[in-house]
């Protein structure tokens, strides 16, 4: 049996505790989660497991009392032991703009939570779901669902966060991370990205407002 590897651990910001909430977004280390988790109460006591146990991990996944997050960690190492999901369920997404001052980052999941970081390391938790978040983010995963139907999950380590100018759309899907990135006025323009964005915008505005 064999743990998540470790996954890449980026430093987009000058706050290390902002780079690790940001590192965690895309739930490709267990070992870092282990150090941000103060206990280990279920569904962390599976998760967090020495030995994966593959029978206490697929009910993780299928529990709808649990976060993407937790259930997108269980998949991941499921799928390190040689247990694929025989479905794609999309838990996450997650937009990347590379800007002059830094880095903005918005991720929305599947229960509803998001959580957003602005370039000048500013950080925004939303777990309240209110009618019209809920709305935002079923129309971001409407759009999304589109976009993954059409690629492929990648099969290399995540890349680096973009740089002023570009734009990446990561998807948290149970077989894998898919992903597109380009210009951001190319990808605003795209038929299958353009949708993704301007719902992550709208879901950004309110999320913002309320904060305010």
């Amino acid at each position: 049996m064999e743990r998540l590897p470790a996954g890449k651990f980026y430093t987009p910001y000058k706050d290390e505790g902002l780079n690790k909430i940001y590192n965690l977004l895309f739930c490709d280390s267990i070992d870092l989660y282990k150090s941000a988790t103060q206990s280990a109460p279920y569904p962390w006591d599976i998760l967090l497991a020495d030995t994966p146990d593959i029978i206490k991990l697929k009910s993780i996944t299928d529990d709808p009392a649990l976060e993407a997050r937790q259930k997108m960690l269980a998949w991941n190492i499921l799928s390190a032991n040689g247990s694929p999901p025989g479905k794609k369920d999309l838990l996450g997404v997650i937009i990347e703009v590379g800007l002059p001052g830094g880095l903005d980052v918005l991720a929305a999941f599947s229960e509803g939570s998001a959580r957003y970081i602005n370039h000048s390391e500013k950080l925004l938790v939303w777990e309240t779901e209110t009618e019209q978040s809920a709305q935002l983010i079923k129309q971001l995963f409407s759009d999304s669902v589109s976009v993954v139907n059409q690629i492929g999950p990648w099969d290399k380590e995540r890349k680096p966060f973009p740089l002023n100018g570009m734009i990446r759309l990561t998807f948290l899907v149970s077989d894998g991370l898919y992903f597109g990135e380009g210009p951001f006025e190319v990808l605003q323009n795209d038929p299958k990205g353009g949708p993704v964005i301007n719902a992550a915008i709208q879901l950004m505005a309110y999320l913002t407002q309320q904060d305010l």
